[in-house]
């Protein structure tokens, strides 16, 4: 019973993490050549690159990694040792698992931006 709320807790906590921290913004995680660009239409751009990087759902990425770590986690647990394994392995399974649904996301949405540049003919250096 313990084992769901803790689930039930780490996965909100993921979900609100992730979704603070696909708030970076395309300056912080974006280098352009910027030798003869217009820093104005580059603004214009990079803001709508960063629109279609919203579509990325981190938060749901977190959740659906929570979720498969936990499983994985409970299972592993269960082979291992008694129900007390279990619930742990479970609660460690579905943070890593959340963890890395985060990264995922996160690195998606900076690949959709860097694309999106790049499809409008800046040069992109990472």
């Amino acid at each position: 019973m313990r084992t769901g709320l803790y689930l039930a807790m780490t996965v909100g906590l993921l979900a609100l993490t992730a979704g603070c921290a696909g708030q970076r913004r395309g300056e912080d995680r974006v280098i352009v050549d910027m030798q003869g660009i217009d820093r104005h239409a580059y603004r214009q751009d990079l803001a709508d690159c960063e629109g279609y990087a919203d579509e990325v759902r981190v938060g749901r990425r977190a959740a659906g990694g929570a979720v498969a770590g936990a499983v994985i986690g409970g299972a592993v647990g269960a082979i291992a040792g008694d129900h007390h394994t279990a619930e742990r392995a479970a609660g460690v399974g579905g943070v890593v698992g959340g963890a890395k649904g985060v990264g995922s996301g996160l690195r998606e949405r900076d690949r959709v931006v860097k694309n999106c540049l790049r499809g409008r003919g800046y040069r992109v250096l990472n």
